[in-house]
């Protein structure tokens, strides 16, 4: 199963002919590490988007709609803790276990809530 970015670069792909040993090649990487960006197994490196972009010849529309499918596709997300309080890394933390048993009614009130805190 692709995720939105597979998609985006699986049609990109094929409307200019090419097979994803072919990206590999462009992206001085590996068809196992393609396939599991793709797949969702890993997140998309930051250095390969200027690569896609020119590669591709991209226009700014073009470009617009891979970053959202790369943001879309994200399955891992990193908290910098640097300045954070004890009291936010512990929510942090907290927020990162419950992740996986959360459901959509939880996760709703938390982006109320985190949205209303940030109108104050």
């Amino acid at each position: 199963m692709y995720t939105k970015y597979g998609e985006y670069m699986r049609v990109l792909r094929i409307k200019n002919h090419e097979v994803i040993g072919d990206l590999a090649d462009v992206l001085g990487t590996s068809i196992p590490l393609i396939s599991s960006v793709e797949t969702g197994k890993k997140n998309v490196p930051a250095s390969w988007i200027d690569k896609i972009v020119k590669h591709y010849n991209l226009n700014e529309a073009a470009k617009d709609e891979l970053l959202e499918a790369i943001e879309e596709s994200k399955t891992q997300y990193k908290i910098i803790a640097n300045n954070a309080s004890l009291s936010q890394r512990k929510a942090a933390l907290s927020f990162a276990r419950s992740f996986e048993n959360m459901d959509d009614e939880t996760a709703l009130k938390i982006l109320k809530l985190l949205k209303s805190k940030k109108e104050d």
